[in-house]
């Protein structure tokens, strides 16, 4: 079985919570149905997760609308989701990816609806060419991922090696990160980072950005607050 993660742009006459909802009535039914298909997650921009703006990093031309995970029995026979829904999706962009869960959901089951509650922070990187591929894992990978864990709320958190470009010529990225926190660390920097004073708050937000500047450059990565629906056991807690 292989994970592949589609970034989905919506089309510019749709909404972003017309978006959200065409893609849950329209696209994931579609996917359901192929047999090929053994997992489903969707996290998307919505309104729901609009207090998380300011948390949203831009440094490339157009961010993804979504971003769709599938896990297939073969990535090189994946769906399409711009012939699934014309209507919806304007353009897509699909990566083979290697997945590591070092924080598995266990605590915030997705609802009637299938949201997962709270938001899930996703993260678009690259390796800066200072630091060879295996000094990057070192770093990421060894180290860096329990920095993260101890300073920060989340509940569910997966690292999304690039292991190929499917549909080439897409943004250049070497990892895709997906975090998911409460909603309260939408609006509060003391719950993002799991800090019940302020001395606690500078502590964990040294160490975070301490942290990531080791293996990324801040104007290198893109960022982006979406909420997050899980559809399948093959692909969720």
């Amino acid at each position: 079985m292989e994970k592949v993660q589609y970034a989905l742009w919506r089309t510019p006459a749709v909404g972003e919570d017309a978006f959200r909802a065409g893609l849950l009535a329209d696209l994931v039914p579609a996917l359901q149905r192929l047999e090929s298909v053994r997992g489903l997650r969707l996290a998307v921009v919505d309104s729901a997760v609009a207090p998380a703006a300011d948390k949203r990093l831009a440094n490339s031309d157009s961010l993804p609308d979504a971003l769709l995970s599938v896990w297939l029995d073969d990535a090189w026979r994946r769906p399409q989701p711009m012939t699934l829904v014309p209507d919806l999706v304007a353009r897509s962009h699909a990566w083979l990816v290697s997945e590591a869960e070092p924080i598995v959901n266990s605590t915030q089951p997705p609802g009637a609806d299938a949201r997962v509650p709270g938001f899930c922070q996703v993260a678009l990187l690259q390796r800066p060419p200072r630091l060879n591929v295996a000094e990057w894992l070192h770093i990421w990978k060894g180290s860096h991922w329990q920095i993260a864990i101890d300073t920060q709320s989340t509940f569910g958190y997966r690292q999304n090696l690039v292991v190929c470009d499917l549909d080439g010529g897409g943004p250049a990225l070497d990892a895709i990160v997906e975090e998911d926190f409460p909603a309260e660390a939408m609006s509060s920097a003391y719950s993002f980072y799991a800090a019940p004073d302020d001395a606690t708050l500078q502590a964990h937000q040294t160490a975070m950005m301490e942290s990531c500047a080791r293996f990324i450059d801040f104007d290198k990565i893109d960022v982006v607050p979406m909420s997050a629906y899980w559809f399948s056991p093959a692909a969720g807690p």
